[in-house]
């Protein structure tokens, strides 16, 4: 019998985890699962578990600070999940089969004492660094001022990219174009792989706050429409560009923010192609919906009248000052959180001894 996901994956999706847990990515390959990503949020969950607790007392005896800790760790479990994948990557000739590792993302905290042209060389620099032997791994770059300056040389170093946190036309046109151009200074475009994660839901959360005034039709639709443009525009640019390998849409932050909403809500309207990464726990609310089947629907639009009233009200431009601001913060608290729970291990595996 054909589970949910295993539908969602026949449509035409390709389903990536939302974590490196080893034992999630072991039970999503049977459902056909191809890939994976990593953040530390994600690794904290792990680490808050006790199961690497060996590793860590290994690493801190070697040495190593709880920065170092923090990345090797996070290195370590993603190397796992590529092996796990590894196998994919090859069948599909680097087309499919990745594991993303995300960059300090420390270089977008506030308090960095950084200047732009510094982080962007720091975006290089670490790029390069994770990247260096590795044939699926994806280096995650967010669509910051910083982070997109440092894409071309990135792409023209032979990194393969996913660049993340894009919620607008306008950051999705600057990471494609900044990839491009430095795909187009490598010697060969054959192992040439690209991908542009669009958040989704964190975009109705922000229209039900501030645009309170949408009609119930276009409530809770704008993150939908958006992502579905930009997958559309993706398309579109890279149809005439003869690459060998597909230049993906990613749609993150697809799990439900609305209590209301069914867990499927964001999974069945973008399902068919590209790429989703799913949180475990839709994963595993999708997988509980007996009969579930899923139909390709990602080209498929509201009527017009929604599609005008979108438009007309919503400010793309203000609501990605507002969704950079809070994800950005979301993006260096977990790092932060992460370094504070290695010291926290760390003082409780030295008393144990």
């Amino acid at each position: 019998m054909t589970t949910p996901l295993q539908s969602l994956v026949a449509a035409g999706t390709r389903l990536w985890l939302d974590s490196v847990d080893p034992d999630f990515v072991r039970s999503s390959l049977e459902y056909g699962a191809t890939g994976a990503t990593s953040n530390p949020a994600i690794i904290s969950g792990l680490i808050k578990t006790g199961r690497f607790d060996s590793e860590l007392h290994r690493l801190m005896d070697e040495g190593l600070d709880d920065n170092a800790v923090a990345w090797q760790v996070t290195d370590q479990l993603v190397r796992q999940a590529q092996a796990a994948f590894a196998d994919v990557n090859e069948s599909t000739a680097g087309d499919d089969g990745y594991v993303s590792f995300e960059l300090d993302p420390l270089l977008e905290a506030v308090d960095c004492p950084l200047s732009l042209e510094e982080r962007t060389a720091r975006y290089v620099e670490l790029g390069k660094e994770w990247s260096a032997g590795h044939s699926n791994r994806m280096i995650k770059v967010p669509a910051t001022p910083a982070g997109l300056a440092a894409l071309e040389e990135l792409a023209a170093a032979g990194v393969t990219l996913n660049v993340t946190l894009i919620f607008t036309e306008r950051q999705y046109h600057a990471a494609r174009d900044a990839v491009w151009r430095g795909a187009e200074r490598l010697d060969s475009l054959q192992r040439f792989k690209s991908v542009y994660s669009i958040f989704v839901s964190r975009i109705d959360v922000y229209t039900a706050k501030h645009l309170p005034e949408l009609s119930e039709a276009a409530q809770g639709e704008v993150g939908i429409v958006n992502a579905k443009r930009l997958w559309r525009d993706n398309r579109r640019f890279w149809a005439d560009k003869n690459l060998k390998l597909k230049q993906e849409i990613i749609f993150a932050s697809t799990g439900t923010k609305n209590p209301d909403d069914s867990p499927d809500r964001y999974v069945s309207a973008l399902a068919g192609s590209d790429i989703q990464t799913n949180p475990p726990e839709t994963n595993s609310a999708i997988q509980r919906m007996n009969g579930k089947t899923f139909t390709r629907m990602v080209d498929r639009f509201p009527p017009a009248e929604v599609l005008t009233e979108i438009d007309e009200k919503v400010a793309f431009d203000g609501m990605e000052t507002v969704l950079m601001e809070e994800g950005l913060k979301k993006f260096a608290d977990p790092q932060h959180a992460l370094l504070a729970l290695i010291a926290e291990k760390r003082s409780a595996l030295s008393a144990a001894d």
